[in-house]
């Protein structure tokens, strides 16, 4: 069994969700995750007490969350000592013309924390038009019109997701395979079962 921190920054809560689901699908590889929301990071807390650590974020305007940037660039050397993963969630991601942008996003990101984790992963956010002010509602509005020419339906509340929860999980099990791999460890619990030796 491998010992996953899953740490992740967000804005308006899709980035959580990710996370949640990535936690789920390495949990179902039958190892030990532990999901955490950046803001809620106790000031004492030691990567090092994992045997691997993906990070996730959110943009913004262009930026992902400041305690993200921070957090990597404090605990580079502990990141760099174990298998590493990161996700950005955007609504650049949602389109194939918007991934070029969104790796933008990650170089920037990348070279800001000198940080180069060993698996990647870009996914869509959500519009949640639900909890947004009447500016930024119609700011969003023309944002997303400009950038997904194909809008997903809406759901009762007007909200629009634009995450491929398959490429969330298969991401997943990719990170996991390699970090089994890199590790030696043969996941002890698949569907139920377990893994012959």
């Amino acid at each position: 069994m491998v010992s996953f921190l899953v740490l992740y920054g967000t804005g308006e809560g899709q980035t959580g969700t990710v996370a949640a689901r990535i936690a789920d699908t390495l949990d179902e590889r039958g190892h030990d995750v532990m999901t955490i929301d950046i803001d809620e990071l106790p000031a004492e807390f030691d990567v090092g007490e994992f045997d691997a650590v993906l990070v996730g974020a959110s943009i913004h305007a262009g930026k992902h969350q400041p305690s993200i940037l921070e957090f990597v660039r404090s605990n580079r050397a502990a990141l760099n000592a174990v298998p590493t993963a990161f996700f950005q969630v955007s609504l650049s991601s949602a389109t194939e013309e918007g991934r070029a942008q969104a790796a933008g996003y990650f170089e920037e990101f990348a070279a800001k924390t000198e940080w180069h984790p060993d698996r990647v992963g870009f996914f869509g956010g959500a519009l949640r038009y639900s909890e947004y002010g009447f500016l930024k509602r119609l700011l969003m509005k023309q944002i997303a019109k400009r950038a997904v020419s194909d809008m997903p339906e809406a759901d009762a509340s007007g909200d629009v997701e634009f995450t491929d929860w398959d490429e969330v999980e298969a991401f997943a099990a990719d990170v996991a395979a390699f970090v089994e791999g890199r590790l030696g460890v043969t996941p002890p619990v698949t569907g139920g079962q377990t893994e012959p030796e």
